[in-house]
């Protein structure tokens, strides 16, 4: 366990920041919990760190120990509304890497213009939980590392969902594909925790332009729409114009923003 003095000024007592157990601190004003850090890989290996503290110098203090024993880079995520968070991060050294905007998302066809899509000829929807693992594991495989060869995987919005170390694909019922008579062309992820939240929607760059992604949320928005859910949610980082635009055009708005900060 590691404590740290600081003479803040707050009643008799000096803030102490105490690690409590691995990659996790408090901080402590007169044995009162005042702060919490905690840092956490994501699945795709970066290291995150949070901070919630009832006052700035609890902030700085508990961000100094992170910094004091984690390794570069680090990364947060912070609500763009929230001018205090992000003011406190940047006291410690983080700056802006991204912005994503939040869309929520119709189901409704008849408010989306999806209700007569169809996907191109020679192309099927297999739905959730239908797909064949091996031709599912090699089409995200191969939309991955064509991602990867060119904006690069980390411009994709973050994955949160935890999974085994090298293991992509989390849940294979929570995945609709775009499937051609000898391999799958895209696919489409919506997973259920608080809300519907669709977390990819990708496509083989020698398959794109013929509307599969279109049909793709067609599928998805539209078993949504018949199981009862009105919206769902999705981020699309602000670089990405082309997402925007497929979102957009289905009546999708934006109603929030995320910044992403790195250290």
């Amino acid at each position: 366990m590691n404590t740290m003095p600081f003479t803040s000024g707050l009643g008799e007592n000096a803030v102490l920041v105490t690690r409590v157990a691995d990659r996790q601190w408090h901080a402590l004003d007169d044995d009162l919990v005042v702060g919490r850090a905690h840092a956490h890989h994501r699945p795709d290996g970066r290291l995150f760190v949070s901070i919630d503290a009832w006052h700035d110098v609890a902030f700085d203090l508990l961000a100094g120990a992170m910094l004091a024993e984690l390794p570069s880079p680090l990364y947060t995520l912070v609500d763009e509304a929230d001018m205090e968070l992000t003011a406190g991060w940047r006291r410690a050294g983080f700056t802006i890497r991204r912005r994503e905007w939040e869309y929520v998302v119709p189901t409704d066809p008849g408010v989306t213009g999806l209700d007569e899509v169809l996907p191109p000829p020679g192309v099927t929807i297999v739905p959730a939980g239908q797909a064949d693992e091996g031709l599912l594991r090699a089409v995200d495989r191969a939309i991955r590392d064509e991602v990867e060869a060119t904006v690069g995987w980390q411009s994709m919005p973050a994955e949160v969902v935890p999974r085994p170390e090298g293991d992509t694909i989390v849940d294979p019922s929570t995945y609709a594909v775009a499937a051609a008579p000898d391999r799958y062309l895209g696919l489409i992820r919506v997973v259920r925790v608080k809300r519907p939240r669709i977390g990819l929607v990708a496509v083989r760059a020698d398959e794109q332009r013929r509307g599969i992604a279109r049909a793709l949320l067609a599928h998805a928005l539209g078993t949504l729409h018949l199981s009862g859910t009105t919206a769902a949610w999705a981020e699309v980082q602000e670089s990405n114009r082309a997402a925007a635009a497929l979102f957009e055009s289905i009546g999708a708005r934006p109603m929030s923003s995320n910044l992403e900060l790195v250290r």
